[in-house]
């Protein structure tokens, strides 16, 4: 096992959260490093097709499962069909070009993939139903996305020697999962809620196989703070905006606990930038209300965008990476 497992958030970090826009991707490379000197990523550019969207992205990693594209969307097949080899050949496109521009870096660099609760609420199984419904189809997925996540975050870290890999597991479903409320094939009924341990447990396995230090992001509302804090991840992604009354004690509870904070609070779309500083009003005024330590804002919140970029054009992006930049860095300057 390696040693590199513990994480502390550097001070004025900023990152993206994966999805770039266009299908270039030495453009998107050059964004993501040259914008972020603190954790850059690796980008992923949907535009591409499929393959290249975080479902198929991922779909591409695991190890002795394989995924194709249906009508209906993805599906566990047989054998690596197209849509595999082409996912795979994209991710080493994508990798040879982080590597081109990250020689000589040290620091995190952040890698994302889907957690195992979203992937298995979005791939059916031969019956066309979701490996959400079979506990023994949902602990093959896990199992074989946590052997390719750790042969993906060892590549990561054979090619960039210096980088301390950082994975974000993408979860965007996570709160429908735990709710009950994704839908079935026909949409008539939803499957039935899964219990948080075993949601905890499942997260809690991914990380200890992966073998890295993983944060879990979703942009959408009730973000389970408590519970990813107990799977053992070293920081949450979330969209600021969405966080309410409801979500303040969690907040503060995982930033007590040294729980990395990933504050998305810059558009993902195009959008006015207005000052860095005032970027990040909310996220100050909140840790002055919990009663937070204000030297500890700048090495407790990292600055995002609130999602993706895919939709924003490549000007944009970077121009919204480069303020996540300076924001963070007034959160260590300017913490009152």
């Amino acid at each position: 096992m390696s040693t590199d497992t513990k994480f502390t958030l550097p001070e004025g970090t900023a990152t993206g959260i994966g999805s770039m826009p266009g299908e270039a991707a030495r453009e998107a490379a050059r964004t993501a490093t040259g914008a972020l000197e603190i954790m850059p990523f690796l980008p992923e550019l949907p535009a591409r097709g499929p393959g290249a969207d975080m479902i198929g992205r991922t779909l591409g990693m695991l190890v002795e499962l394989y995924a194709r594209l249906e009508p209906s969307g993805w599906r566990f097949g047989d054998r690596p069909g197209r849509d595999t080899r082409r996912a795979r050949a994209w991710l080493g496109e994508d990798l040879d070009t982080m590597e081109e521009f990250t020689q000589g870096f040290g620091g995190p660099l952040k890698v994302q993939a889907v957690g195992p609760w979203t992937l298995a609420a979005a791939v059916e199984l031969r019956n066309g139903e979701l490996a959400l419904s079979d506990r023994g189809a949902y602990r093959d997925l896990a199992e074989s996305l946590g052997e390719g996540l750790r042969l993906h975050v060892a590549e990561v870290r054979r090619r960039v020697p210096g980088a301390q890999v950082v994975l974000q597991l993408d979860e965007p479903s996570l709160t429908t999962v735990l709710r009950g409320e994704v839908r079935t094939a026909s949409g008539y009924r939803t499957y039935r809620a899964v219990d948080r341990q075993v949601v905890e447990a499942g997260i809690r396995d991914i990380i200890a196989a992966a073998d890295a230090p993983a944060i879990v992001h979703s942009c959408a509302p009730e973000v389970p703070f408590g519970l990813l804090r107990r799977a053992g991840v070293a920081g949450v992604s979330f969209d600021f905006s969405l966080l309410t009354e409801g979500d303040w004690e969690s907040f503060g509870e995982a930033a007590e606990a040294g729980t990395a904070l990933f504050a998305g609070v810059v558009p993902g779309t195009e959008a006015g930038l207005s000052d860095p500083a005032g970027s990040v009003s909310g996220v100050r005024a909140l840790w002055h209300r919990l009663g937070l330590a204000p030297g500890a804002l700048g090495t407790s919140v990292a600055v995002t965008p609130t999602c993706g970029l895919a939709g924003a054009s490549p000007a944009y992006a970077r121009a919204a990476l480069v303020h996540c930049a300076k924001a963070a860095r007034s959160l260590v300057d300017n913490p009152e």
